[in-house]
C-alpha cells in the first residue's frame, strides 16, 4: 500500500462509521484502492485518479447501498469495470455472492487480480456483454452503476433475475423520466435517498422489480 493510500485511513474509517460499518474493513479496502491506483497507470480503468476522489466517489459511494442488501444471497454487478459497486460490497458483506460481468478484457483482467490478491472467494467474473451472459433467473438482484438508464439495465440484464428479483440502480438525482419510461411488466418498489459521506451530490438508489402477477403497472 502506498503513503498517499495510506494516509486516507482516517477519513475512511470515519465514513466506515457513518455507513454503519466496521472501520477494520478500511484495510481490505484501502488494499483494493491502492490496486486500482497501480493498474490505473497503465489500463484506464477510471477516470477519477486522485486518491481522495476514489475514496469517496468509488469505496465510499459504492457502500452507501449495502444496509439495502439484506435478505439478498447472490447479486450481479453490471458493466462493473473496475469493480464497482462489486467489489466493495463484496468485501463489507462476505456472505453475498457477487458476480462482476464486464465485457472489456483488460478490466476483466484487472477483476481477476484483485480477486487473487484480496482473496475474495465470494466473488466471480463473467467476461461477458450482459445481454449476452447466460445465467437466467439465478440472481436476487442485479445492480448498476453509472451504466444506463433503468429501461435499459432492465432490457440488457432483466432475464438474470429470479421471478422476485430486485434491480438495484445507483442514481445521482432521482430519475423521474427513467421510472415513467420503465417497461411493462416493472415497477419501482421503493426509492432510498443515500448520504455518501464526504460527497455533497445527490444520490439515489431505485429498487425495481416484476409487477405481480405480471401485470402492467409501472
Amino acid at each position: 500500500m502506498n503513503d498517499i493510500t495510506a494516509a486516507l485511513r482516517p477519513e475512511l474509517e470515519r465514513g466506515l462509521s457513518e455507513l454503519g460499518l466496521e472501520t477494520a474493513l478500511a484495510d481490505p479496502l484501502l488494499a483494493y484502492s491502492a490496486l486500482l491506483q497501480r493498474w490505473n497507470q497503465t489500463y484506464n480503468l477510471t477516470a477519477i485518479r486522485d486518491p481522495r476522489e476514489m475514496l469517496v466517489k468509488h469505496l465510499l459511494d459504492s457502500l452507501a447501498m449495502h444496509a439495502h442488501l439484506a435478505g439478498i444471497d447472490t447479486l450481479a454487478d453490471l458493466g462493473t469495470g473496475a469493480g464497482l459497486p462489486g467489489i466493495p460490497l463484496a468485501i463489507v458483506l462476505p456472505r453475498l455472492q457477487v458476480t462482476l460481468v464486464e465485457s472489456n478484457g483488460k478490466k476483466a483482467r484487472f477483476l481477476r487480480e484483485a480477486m487473487r490478491q484480496l482473496q475474495l472467494d465470494n466473488v466471480k467474473v463473467a467476461e461477458s456483454r450482459i445481454e449476452a451472459f447466460d445465467a437466467p433467473g439465478r440472481f436476487d438482484a442485479i445492480t448498476a452503476r453509472a451504466l444506463a438508464t433503468l429501461p435499459l439495465i432492465l432490457e440488457l440484464g432483466g432475464h438474470l433475475l429470479t421471478p422476485a428479483g430486485r434491480l438495484l440502480a445507483m442514481k445521482g438525482v432521482l430519475p423521474a423520466d427513467e421510472i415513467a419510461a420503465l417497461p411493462a411488466g416493472w415497477r419501482v418498489l421503493a426509492t432510498h435517498p443515500l448520504q455518501v459521506p464526504g460527497l455533497g451530490a445527490e444520490r439515489h438508489l431505485v429498487e425495481v422489480g416484476r409487477c405481480p402477477d405480471g401485470g402492467m403497472t409501472r
